[in-house]
Formats: structure tokens, C-alpha cells, sequence
């Protein structure tokens, strides 16, 4: 049997906070993190947009990307995604053309369109918005293409008239704009606007295969693509014991299973913290974190690395981006990561 071509492997991060830990830290471990990625010789290093999570700090990914930007060398460093619906088109255009200016021909800008957070949170950052944000969430993507252009956009006015808009005033290149999702929806937009297209399989995996085939059946040329481009995402762990990637696994797994039971939601657990904690959970609970485990990439180094590879072989992807969410153990620095470096040093090989 010929072995799988290793995909090459971005990363995916939603700055995690662990118990006990600030945000700076937290920020300060995730770009410790970008800055081992880009040594490595990864493809890129995505930021999410989540919104009022104990565990997650990934709330602007703009600043995030910018930080980033500024600390590696070569990696492509975007959002994964920015939550349009969350913002106005014209400040999301203007906000990564400054970083494509900052860093030339490195900045991806990810694009979504789910709230990223609860109802409460999605008011609150909509208030100046209108409740049609979602329903013209195609409009604005063609406008921020337009923005960014070094031709801009034009808008036009009733009486006739028409007033010249730009994302900055010179640009000489512009982000790569991405169209993410985990629907048919998002599949057949960006289908439809020839737009490079990143399945959220981290997320639940549910209509991965449905989604690529709307996508790549549909899919139109465009300016900016001739043939359909997409890649996956996953959740991974590597250690150099199948046993150490399990338990890095646990605080993650018990995360899943807060989230999808209505438990309050809490700062990610350590390693131990989790164990100790195992009794606490129902069998509904242990379900859920069984169903997650089971479409994860947890092991060695060399057992994920090949699971990896039969994945993107499968769906016919020649990359694919990991959320390394290997959790710490006590005794592991605040302002640190060393389980989610360790996976991307044993999967880089």
C-alpha cells in the first residue's frame, strides 16, 4: 500500500485560557506559539472570533493577527474567521488592509458568518448594525472585495452622482480573502463568488462531505480563482505517548461537553483538574465527549501525522489546518503552551 502525500499543515487558534490564567498570558502563550509555527515551517496561523468565553480570548482577530504579524517572519497570518455580521464591511476592509500593508503578501482575511457568541452578546454587537446584516452577508463580502482593491469601490447615489471608496489610499496588494463555514450555505457561496472555501470540520464535522461537493459541483470562476481551493480544519494532539495525548486531550473533551449540555461555562481545565473531575459528569455528558474524541486526531506524533494524511486524501485537500488543543498540566508556565508547541513540532516531523 502507497502511503498518503502529507498535507502541508496551517494552524487554527482560539487563544485558550486556563484556570488560573490572565488573558495576557494567555495571548502571550498563543504567540509564543505562532512564533514556533512560522520556525516550522507552517502555511498559516488563523485567529477565531469568539465572543464573552471564560476559556477563549480570540475576541478581536485583528489585533491578534497584527501581533502575530509582527513576531514571525514568513507564515501567512489571518482570521479564522471575522464574524461579518458583527461588523461593518467598510471596517473589516480597512482594518486588514492596514495589516496587508503591515506585512505584504502574508495577510489572510477568513470570513464567516455565524455570530461567534450567545444572543446577548450578538445584540450588543450589533446595536449600531441593522437586523439585515445576515441576509445581505453576500453583498458585503462582494463589497469588501471591492474596498480592498486597489480600484475600490464605488457607490452610487439616486440623484445620479457617484463617490469613490477605498480601504486605503495605495495599495499595492491586497489580503487573500477566504470564505468559511460548515453549511451547504457557505459551500454555495463560495462557490458561486469563486472564492477559496475552509470547511469548519473542527467544529462538528456533520456535511464535510455535502459541503465539499456543493462547493467544487457549483463553483464559478472568478477573478480571483480559476478552480475551486479549500482545505479542512481539525482538532489535534500530538505527544510522544498515545497516553500523554489522551489526557492533554481531557480539558478540551469536558469543555465540549459544558458547551453542548448547558453547563456553565468555566476557564479550560488543566490536565489534572479534569481527571479529578471525571465523576462530576452524567452519562449524557461522557456521550458527547466520546462523540467528539472520536472525530479528533489524538496520539503520537507519527500515528497523528498518518491520520492527518488518509484525511486530506479522503476529501482530496492537499492541506489542512489543525487547532492544536492540547491542554497543560499544573505545573506548566502561565505565559506558555508547551502541549499545543509539542504538536506542532511532532507534526511538523
Amino acid at each position: 500500500m502507497i502511503a498518503s502525500a502529507a498535507p502541508a499543515l496551517s494552524v487554527l487558534d482560539l487563544v485558550p485560557v486556563r484556570a488560573g490564567q490572565s488573558s495576557a498570558e494567555a495571548v502571550a502563550a498563543s504567540l509564543s506559539v505562532a512564533q514556533r509555527a512560522d520556525d516550522l515551517g507552517y502555511v498559516r496561523y488563523w485567529f477565531a472570533e469568539h465572543h464573552n468565553m471564560p476559556a477563549v480570548a480570540s475576541t478581536a482577530p485583528p489585533v491578534l493577527v497584527a501581533a502575530a504579524a509582527a513576531r514571525t517572519r514568513r507564515i501567512r497570518v489571518g482570521s479564522g474567521g471575522v464574524m461579518l455580521p458583527n461588523h461593518s464591511p467598510l471596517v473589516v476592509a480597512e482594518q486588514f488592509a492596514a495589516l496587508e500593508a503591515l506585512a505584504p503578501g502574508r495577510i489572510d482575511l477568513g470570513i464567516g458568518r455565524a455570530p461567534g457568541s450567545d444572543p446577548v452578546i450578538t445584540q450588543l454587537l450589533r446595536q449600531s448594525g441593522t437586523t439585515s446584516d445576515v441576509e445581505r452577508f453576500p453583498d458585503h463580502i462582494s463589497d469588501i472585495l471591492s474596498l480592498v482593491s486597489s480600484d475600490g469601490a464605488t457607490v452610487r447615489f439616486t440623484s445620479g452622482g457617484t463617490y469613490e471608496v477605498r480601504a486605503t489610499p495605495a495599495s499595492t496588494t491586497v489580503p487573500e480573502v477566504w470564505l468559511l463555514g460548515s453549511s451547504d450555505y457557505s459551500a454555495q457561496l463560495a462557490a458561486s463568488l469563486g472564492l477559496p472555501y475552509v470547511f469548519a470540520n473542527h467544529f462538528s464535522g456533520e456535511g464535510l462531505e455535502r459541503a465539499l461537493q456543493l462547493y467544487r459541483s457549483q463553483f464559478r470562476p472568478s477573478g480571483i480563482l480559476e478552480t475551486p481551493r479549500t482545505f479542512l480544519t481539525a482538532n489535534a494532539i500530538a505527544a510522544p505517548t498515545a497516553e500523554e495525548a489522551e489526557e492533554r486531550a481531557l480539558p478540551q473533551l469536558r469543555m465540549m461537553a459544558r458547551l453542548r449540555t448547558n453547563r456553565p461555562l468555566v476557564a479550560l481545565e488543566t490536565v489534572e483538574q479534569a481527571i479529578a473531575g471525571a465523576a462530576d459528569f452524567d452519562g449524557m455528558a461522557e456521550s458527547i465527549m466520546a462523540s467528539s474524541r472520536s472525530k479528533w486526531f489524538v496520539g503520537t506524533g507519527e500515528t497523528v501525522r498518518a491520520e492527518l494524511a488518509s484525511f486530506a486524501a479522503q476529501h482530496d485537500v492537499d492541506e489542512v489546518m489543525i487547532s492544536p488543543i492540547a491542554g497543560s498540566y499544573d505545573g506548566e508556565g502561565m505565559d506558555a503552551a508547551p502541549g499545543r508547541i509539542q504538536t506542532l513540532e511532532l507534526l511538523a516531523g
